[in-house]
C-alpha cells in the first residue's frame, strides 16, 4: 500500500482550516454544542472521543510523552462541523487534563487556535517543550512544516 503522504498533508490541513474557521469567541464556560455530547477517554487507542449517542463524530488524539500529555490532531465528522462541537471537546479534554495536574504540548494547530482564543488555558501549555501548535498568532514566517516535525519529533525524544 503506497501512502501519498502530499495529499494526506493537504488533506490535514484542510481539517484544521475547517475546524479553526468553526471555532467561536464563546468563552468555555458557555461552550455547548446543539447536542448533549459524551467526551470519552479512549486510553487503549489515544484519543478523547465525542460521542452522538453511540455514533463518534470527533476525535483529538494524544500520546503521553515525559509525563506530559501531547495532543496531536483533531478531527470533526464534516456534518457536524460549525456546531461547536470542536469547541466543546477541546474545551472538556483541557479540563479533563488540568484536574489530572499534567502540562501539555501541543502540535493541533486547533487547540492552539482554542487556546489563543481562550488564554485561561494557557497555564497549561508546558514551558519547556510546548509544541508547534502552541501559539499560532506568533508562528514564524516560512518553513513552518520542516519546523512543527522537527519539535514534533524533539518532543517525543
Amino acid at each position: 500500500m503506497t501512502i501519498n503522504l502530499e495529499a494526506e498533508a493537504a488533506a490535514r490541513a484542510e481539517n484544521n482550516a475547517a475546524l479553526i474557521a468553526a471555532l467561536d469567541q464563546a468563552g468555555p464556560s458557555e461552550v455547548e454544542s446543539s447536542w448533549e455530547l459524551d467526551v470519552i477517554n479512549d486510553t487503549e487507542h489515544g484519543r478523547w472521543i465525542a460521542a452522538l449517542g453511540a455514533e463518534a463524530i470527533a476525535e483529538l488524539t494524544y500520546r503521553f510523552v515525559g509525563g506530559r500529555v501531547v495532543l496531536l490532531y483533531t478531527w470533526v465528522d464534516p456534518a457536524y462541523r460549525r456546531n461547536r462541537v470542536a469547541t466543546e471537546l477541546v474545551a472538556r479534554v483541557l479540563d479533563e487534563i488540568r484536574e489530572s495536574g499534567k502540562k501539555i504540548t501541543i502540535i493541533c494547530p486547533v487547540v492552539g487556535e482554542f487556546i489563543a482564543r481562550n488564554p485561561e488555558y494557557l497555564d497549561l501549555i508546558d514551558k519547556v517543550h510546548p509544541g508547534a501548535g502552541a501559539y499560532p498568532r506568533h508562528e514564524p514566517a516560512g518553513g513552518q512544516d520542516d519546523e512543527r516535525l522537527t519539535a514534533f519529533e524533539h518532543d517525543l525524544t
